[in-house]
């Protein structure tokens, strides 16, 4: 007996866990971003949010990581999982259970009692490996599932960002807009004085009424747009729709540094691949859970109790029973069923491979697309506001040749025209550049998103 209880351990220490083990696959990485920018090191790890130098951008972040709905959800799966993880290394102990059976019964025509309580033992070897298999699956769920939480966390904060600096770029055109109204209004006075005493013709006072009316139109269209892009933050903040307030204007908002960082850092901070990875790492796992079914399923049991006819006599002396022994189960002839499993779980293994080689591509292609989207949005803009200065000094001189008779009205309302349209497209595309630089700090991960993690309260339970 003795000897046995020695030789079970030993046993169980040299048993083996079927299946493949996981090893991470080869997925070629460039060595450096095709964009060449200037990159100041670390700041991928900083709250970048903060150097727009914006307090009110700062408190909406800090509301929709407490509030955000997604974001709480996302949470929740990870307790999910947890508790999955602590029913699944509940299978290494044994299972005690207790039942009691009893009352009256009738056998062959005679009636009799019968009365049995008893606790119930059973351990289930796991000479094939598959509740560690099982677990090894379960924990690459929990890390997966944390690394989802990440991700929506990240995309929270750079859709808020965004969502905040594209509200802003729609501020500035809306103020654009009505002061160009107004200009156009004045100068629509001052043409139709002109002529009644016949200095202008009638062409030109229609052409001031056309670019006066197409301003006055554009001003219900960008109310339209700001109140839409406030109640999709409201729903980013986890609020009913309603205003957003404001902070620094379009014009004064900081452009945050671009951060630093190798292509191949995307492997180990990006959420998105993390998870794919041990999606990958789980599915591995469960091929071994399928392949550990073709084994004996070997438990030890075990029973201590009392039995007795008499309910009265059931703890008396002598009515105590016991027994000990083993069960073993092996399939024989199940007709495909357990190759079946195999099957399915190496194809979703396959699956779990292409979705995270997947994720790396669309990773590597996410940062280039940001950087070249800031590289040359900055040189976009830097020609506009060249474009601007030279559309204000054309509108200036159209107007002096006017007052002075050199030129007709028309050719004073096309340069209004031209310097409204450049004002337009120089406050959009400063409003894309900075809504770039975040998609730059979303695309490349990093450990901000820890940064951003603790602005939620430690500790404190969501409702």
């Amino acid at each position: 007996m003795h000897k046995s209880l020695i030789a079970l351990p030993l046993f169980l220490l040299c048993a083996c866990s079927v299946g493949p083990d996981y090893t991470r696959p080869a997925v070629p990485a460039p060595d450096h971003w095709n964009v060449a920018y200037q990159a100041a090191a670390h700041l991928a790890d900083a709250r970048w949010w903060q150097q727009f130098g914006d307090p009110v951008l700062d408190g909406l972040l800090e509301t929709a990581v407490r509030e955000n709905l997604d974001l709480r959800v996302a949470a929740a799966r990870v307790d999910q999982f947890l508790g999955v993880l602590e029913t699944t290394r509940s299978q290494y102990y044994p299972q005690v259970s207790a039942n009691y059976v009893g009352g009256p019964q009738r056998q062959s025509g005679q009636p009799n009692e019968s009365h049995q309580a008893a606790v119930n033992a059973s351990w289930e070897l796991d000479l094939w490996g598959r509740i560690r298999r099982s677990n090894e699956a379960v924990q690459a769920q929990i890390i997966g599932s944390e690394a989802g939480r990440r991700g929506v966390l990240m995309t929270l904060l750079a859709n808020v960002a965004s969502g905040y600096l594209t509200l802003r770029g729609l501020d500035r055109q809306l103020e654009v807009t009505r002061a160009t109204e107004w200009a156009y209004a004045e100068s629509l006075k001052l043409l139709l004085l002109r002529f009644q005493y016949g200095t202008v013709s009638q062409l030109e006072v229609s052409q001031a009424e056309s670019q006066y009316e197409s301003a006055r139109q554009s001003i219900p269209l960008y109310e339209s747009q700001i109140r839409q892009q406030e109640n999709l933050l409201c729903l980013l903040l986890g609020s009913p729709p309603g205003p957003i307030p404001r902070g620094k204007s379009l014009d004064d908002l900081t452009p945050p540094d671009i951060p630093a960082g190798l292509p191949s850092a995307l492997l180990e901070r990006r959420p998105d691949i993390i998870q794919a990875e041990q999606t990958l790492i789980a599915a591995n796992a469960q091929i071994g859970v399928a392949k550990a079914a073709y084994f004996p399923k070997i438990s030890l049991t075990g029973l201590l109790g009392v039995a007795s006819t008499d309910i009265g006599r059931l703890f008396a002396p002598g009515a105590d029973i016991w027994s000990t022994g083993g069960q073993a189960a092996m399939p024989i002839l199940n007709f495909g069923s357990l190759s079946g499993q195999v099957k399915q779980a190496e194809a979703q293994k396959q699956q779990a491979l292409y979705q995270y080689r997947q994720a790396i591509l669309t990773g590597f292609r996410e940062v280039e697309d940001a950087l070249i989207k800031t590289t040359k949005g900055r040189e976009q803009l830097e020609a506009q506001k060249r474009q601007v200065r030279s559309l204000e000094e054309y509108a200036r001189l159209s107007r002096l040749q006017f007052e002075a008779g050199t030129a007709n009205y028309l050719q004073v309302l096309d340069a209004d025209r031209s310097l409204f349209s450049g004002r337009q497209v120089s406050n959009q595309t400063r409003a894309d550049l900075l809504a770039a630089i975040v998609s730059v700090y979303k695309a490349m991960g990093g450990g901000w998103v820890t940064e951003a993690d603790k602005l939620n309260q430690p500790g404190e339970k969501q409702p």
